[in-house]
Parts: structure tokens; C-alpha cells; sequence
């Protein structure tokens, strides 16, 4: 099993979590795309347990309302400002990681789209990548 690691821009927020992702997403929900400052969010999901934070451990919460309507708790660091997780109310197992944030991206294939009524015009999704217009019930 691999250990992965990662962190923010200024280095106070260290992670890391030992187990396979659960899922590696791109999100193209407006939120996302706010959040993120680009076309979209692209996610890792790992299962909680495995997570641990390191370094400063208090994160910063923002409350936000998803596109439908449930909580999410976005996270970041209190001093640079990067995005960290963003973690649901409807599955307090899963932690979203901002796949920007590892420290080793070569191993990522995002194999799924979500909110993808909301993507960009310019963005192009692969055929053979499982797209949903919104979340997958």
C-alpha cells in the first residue's frame, strides 16, 4: 500500500493518508469552480480513517451550501488560503482532498465527472469517463 502525502502552498498544513483512493473525481459544480478560481475542482476521495493531518491542524472551515442544497465543509489553510478538503455531511466517512495539493499528482486519472451541466463549454471530457450531469445518487 502506498503512502501519499501533501500539503499547502506556504507548508504549515502537512497530510498524508495509506490507503488506495476511494475515487478520483473532477467536479464542475459552480461552487467548485469558485472555489478552485478555475473550470473545475478534481477531487481524491479517501475514506477518513486512513487521513491524518499534520502540521498546523487547525484548518479553516467555510459552511457551504452544494449545489444541492446540503452542507459541505470546505477547508483550507488559515494562512495561505489553499483549499484542502471538502468533506459532506451525507458521508462523514469520505474526505475530499484538492488534488492539487499532493505532493505527487503523477498517479492521478480522474475517472469520473460530476455536475457536469455546469462544466465550461471548452472543457472536454473523455468518452470513456463516467459523467454524471449532477451527483450520482
Amino acid at each position: 500500500m502506498t503512502k501519499h502525502s501533501g500539503g499547502c502552498l506556504c507548508g504549515a498544513v502537512k497530510y498524508s493518508f495509506n490507503s488506495e483512493p476511494m475515487m478520483t473525481g473532477v467536479c464542475h459544480c459552480e461552487n467548485c469552480q469558485r472555489q478552485s478560481g478555475t473550470a473545475f475542482s478534481i477531487i481524491v476521495g479517501v475514506a477518513k480513517s486512513s487521513f491524518e493531518l499534520d502540521g498546523d491542524k487547525t484548518l479553516t472551515e467555510y459552511l457551504d451550501k452544494g449545489d444541492t442544497g446540503n452542507p459541505v465543509r470546505r477547508q483550507f489553510c488559515n494562512n495561505c488560503g489553499s483549499p484542502i478538503l471538502s468533506l459532506i455531511d451525507s458521508n462523514p466517512e469520505l474526505y475530499l482532498l484538492k488534488a492539487g495539493t499532493l505532493d505527487d499528482k503523477s498517479w492521478l486519472v480522474p475517472t469520473i465527472h460530476f455536475w457536469c451541466d455546469s462544466a465550461q463549454p471548452w472543457v472536454e471530457i473523455a468518452d470513456h469517463v463516467l459523467k454524471f450531469d449532477r451527483n450520482p445518487s
